[in-house]
């Protein structure tokens, strides 16, 4: 007789909703839509599991003994924290639908982590910083040969919504490698690649500059209600 051990991430034939969520946890919009197909953007299908995808796989060497998050750019002094230190500042809960370029959506999940709200704390913005560029410790294929080093870039408007955090649990468990532990950022209300695995730092700049997948063609912005999957690099409504 065969045995099979059940998906730990494998939801049950009804998501969870926002009445599911701890009392704590700041709830992200799109989960109130309505019913199960109401929380689905336009053209994409709901996954109980989790799918794994990135650019070029975790990075190989990933030790939180050295590793480090960076804050720099339009800052008046660049802040850098040890995983020690950052997992002492303020902790957050969220509960959010995902919803990924490739199609899929997975609804309800129950992040915890630090809000980005939280980190902008720590720093002094200057007045012309209105856009993020996000680093990762992985390194995605070049299109034009080799690896380059991974990035993603949105307005600082959106990674300064309440419901965006720096995430190192994922429905009460600490977030695996293939899915962007130590720690990955989440941006519910855009699609997934904007979430980035690996996260290492961000870059506060005047301008919105294109990262590895809007170079690659993907969209400056990615707001999956208005499908906004592909277009030209500067395009913010295609």
């Amino acid at each position: 007789m065969l045995f099979t051990t059940r998906d730990p991430k494998l939801q049950e034939d009804v998501p969870p909703g926002p009445q599911d969520a701890p009392a704590d946890a700041i709830i992200s919009p799109d989960t109130r839509r309505g019913d199960t197909t109401a929380r689905i953007p336009p053209r994409q299908a709901r996954t109980k599991k989790w799918p794994v995808l990135d650019a070029g796989g975790p990075p190989n060497k990933l030790d939180l003994k050295t590793w480090r998050f960076t804050l720099t750019g339009l800052v008046d002094q660049p802040v850098e924290w040890t995983w020690e230190e950052f997992r002492k500042l303020p902790r957050t809960r969220v509960f959010a639908d995902m919803h990924c370029v490739t199609r899929w959506s997975r609804l309800g999940n129950l992040w915890e982590g630090v809000s980005t709200r939280e980190i902008v704390k720590h720093v002094t913005l200057r007045p012309e910083a209105k856009f993020v560029l996000v680093s990762a410790y992985d390194k995605g294929f070049s299109f034009s040969g080799g690896q380059t080093p991974w990035t993603t870039n949105m307005p600082l408007e959106y990674f300064l919504d309440e419901d965006c955090l720096f995430a190192d649990t994922h429905d009460g468990q600490p977030i695996s490698l293939e899915h962007g532990g130590p720690l990955r950022l989440v941006i519910p209300r855009l699609y997934a690649w904007k979430s980035a695995k690996w996260v290492r730092g961000i870059e506060f700049r005047a301008e919105d500059t294109a990262g590895f997948w809007e170079r690659g063609g993907y969209h400056m912005l990615g707001d999956p209600w208005k499908e906004q999957r592909y277009g030209r690099i500067g395009d913010a409504d295609m």
